[in-house]
């Protein structure tokens, strides 16, 4: 991770995904869509908002009574950073073992073949 992105836990994460596809959202907002996922307390939903402005991965304004959060970190930019760090951790930066691993290990539809097969070709042409 780099130094300005923040180290989010998985329930943040869950949280981080609400607020990147509907910002700004209010609390509220995320507590329901996290009630029809799972039986998360509403207390739960605002220690984990608090942890995420604390941490700099959220900002808030204040509109009438509710509270509107919005990402400070985007979505690509933090994923770009957990995947280098992932890379990095699990197979010592090297693209090559990770993706090798995963086209054995894991079952791929046709589709998914041709459009590994395109990306590659496409980096091949760069």
């Amino acid at each position: 991770m780099t130094n300005r992105t923040p180290h989010i836990s998985e329930a943040e994460w869950e949280i981080m995904k609400i607020c990147w596809s509907r910002t700004p959202v209010s609390a509220q907002g995320i507590i329901d869509v996290l009630a029809a996922r799972n039986a998360w307390h509403p207390k739960t939903v605002k220690t984990l908002l608090n942890r995420l402005v604390k941490k700099r991965a959220l900002g808030f304004h204040k509109e009438g009574r509710a509270y509107l959060y919005h990402p400070l970190v985007a979505e690509r930019d933090y994923v770009a950073a957990k995947s280098q760090s992932f890379l990095d951790r699990v197979f010592g930066g090297a693209l090559q073992p990770m993706l090798a691993h995963f086209v054995e290990h894991r079952k791929l539809s046709p589709k998914e073949i041709a459009e590994l097969k395109t990306l590659l070709k496409r980096k091949e042409e760069k």
